[in-house]
């Protein structure tokens, strides 16, 4: 199939454009995040909510690698956990605790990203976390919260503590576990997610050349705040700029992820 082909398939009878297109955008996000190679087998887990006043919200179906979702595949749930799609499989019980937790409470939750990679969980188990040592980091650590890990997340009554910790907050390290990203649009969350790794990649790499790393200047730090913390300029450039030229990457390497 060629990527102009790809783009003429019709949306499913009795699903809106809307959800046809946030499936499209999810099942990139799976595809990325496997090239990137930041996935963890068929564990960790990416939600996208439905447009529409309901908090119904799409993830994985679990038993399936990231680099096998297609937008059909994906499952759509309530808050409750009930599956409003049939599908051959169910979904990961730690995704659907910390996913609903998010979508509950955040309006603007229109993507929720979890990973487990090395150097974003080795920077989840440090204590001193993410620090501000380079220009990548400036982009995170302002907008950063922190949960602390309670165990595989399966217990539902963890939801409240994770939402408390989270807050306002888009990014998140959660504690001997992995890093956390949430965005208003599955393109948003992505780049969010870019960076967040990126920065911890590069916090490991600067901690393995010795135990002091060149100072930044707190002012310095202020600055790049202010130029970072905007997040109505942020989403522009998510979704205008950094997101198509990804899918045009995915349709030259499979375009599958539309099916």
């Amino acid at each position: 199939m060629s990527p102009a082909e790809a783009r003429l398939i019709e949306v499913p009878s009795g699903m809106t454009d809307a959800e046809w297109n946030q499936r499209v955008n999810l099942a990139a996000a799976y595809r990325l995040v496997a090239l990137y190679g930041w996935d963890d087998l068929v564990d960790t887990h990416i939600s996208a909510r439905v447009p529409g006043p309901e908090h119904h919200f799409l993830i994985n179906p679990y038993g399936l690698m990231f680099d096998e979702i297609t937008a059909s595949s994906l499952v759509k749930v309530d808050l409750d956990g009930n599956q409003l799609t049939e599908s051959h499989y169910s979904i990961n019980p730690a995704g659907f605790t910390i996913h609903s937790a998010i979508h509950e409470v955040r309006e603007d939750a229109g993507c929720v990203l979890h990973l487990h990679t090395p150097d974003g969980t080795a920077v989840a188990s440090c204590m001193e976390g993410l620090l501000p040592m380079n220009q990548t980091a400036h982009f995170v650590t302002h907008d950063l919260a922190y949960h602390d890990y309670e165990g595989v997340a399966l217990d539902h009554d963890e939801r409240p503590r994770l939402q408390k910790d989270l807050g306002d907050k888009n990014h998140m390290l959660l504690r001997n576990h992995g890093t956390l990203t949430v965005g208003r649009s599955v393109a948003s969350a992505f780049e969010r997610m870019y960076h967040l790794e990126r920065a911890c990649t590069m916090q490991v790499r600067t901690r393995m050349l010795g135990p002091t790393a060149y100072p930044v200047e707190q002012a310095v730090i202020d600055k790049n705040e202010q130029v970072f913390h905007n997040p109505d300029r942020m989403e522009l450039r998510s979704t205008t700029l950094v997101w198509p030229p990804l899918l045009r990457k995915l349709d030259r390497l499979d375009p599958g992820f539309r099916n």
